[in-house]
């Protein structure tokens, strides 16, 4: 089987920040009186949307307006802890990205990110050398939360490939089951903080950009 487009998840995909975001989880659920353990985040937070968690972390609860000054007290804290570091994209990623970029084969993100942190990201971290800002699908408040499948469909809508001609690459539990429920092609986890996808035996699971079969790709 050959594939001729890519989609990509961001977080914990193409950037490696889990645990960046899970320390400023971290903080942020102190305040509040709230506890979640990594293996919690792993399995029912990562992936998923500012929104969808927040409703049910404070039993749906919550006005839109209290959710919007959630996302940008937990988002601040986790820009501050990126600006920390030395932001870098993910290992291998920038070989693999000019491959596609070189032999013509559409790829783009879809992210449950907002825009506060796409902004960011394309602010910090070269992405304009191979993605275009309005391509990218991200958490725009409309698009319903991974693992529901939209988010990947409405991708490979963008680059104009069948779900069967796609590649999903995700890290997270959330995001591989909407990769799957959206009927990708391959789907490929990206383990980039050592977590457990003993439940995904069918996908590829990679530490480095580096391990992706480019034979596979039809161009």
């Amino acid at each position: 089987m050959h594939f001729s487009g890519v989609v990509f998840d961001f977080n914990g995909t193409l950037f490696w920040d889990t645990g960046l975001h899970n320390r400023a989880w971290d903080i942020f659920l102190t305040r509040h009186g709230l506890f979640l353990s990594d293996e919690d985040k792993f399995r029912w937070m990562h992936g998923k949307n500012n929104s969808d968690l927040l409703r049910s972390l404070f039993s749906n609860t919550l006005t839109e307006d209290q959710i919007s000054d959630y996302i940008m007290e937990k988002e601040s804290l986790y820009q501050e802890l990126c600006l920390e570091t030395d932001m870098q994209l993910a290992p291998g990623l920038t070989g693999f990205l000019n491959f596609l970029k070189n032999n013509n084969i559409p790829f783009t993100i879809a992210t449950a990110s907002g825009k506060e942190n796409l902004d960011f990201y394309f602010q910090y971290l070269p992405l304009t050398e191979w993605f275009e800002y309005d391509k990218v699908v991200y958490n725009n408040g409309k698009i319903k939360g991974k693992p529901d499948p939209q988010i990947y469909e409405l991708a490979m809508e963008i680059i104009g490939k069948k779900p069967e001609e796609v590649i999903v690459f995700e890290d997270a539990v959330a995001g591989l089951q909407a990769a799957k429920n959206a009927r990708a092609g391959k789907i490929i986890a990206v383990n980039s903080n050592n977590d457990d996808y003993s439940g995904w035996k069918d996908c590829q699971i990679i530490k480095s950009f580096d391990e992706v079969d480019r034979t596979q790709f039809k161009h």
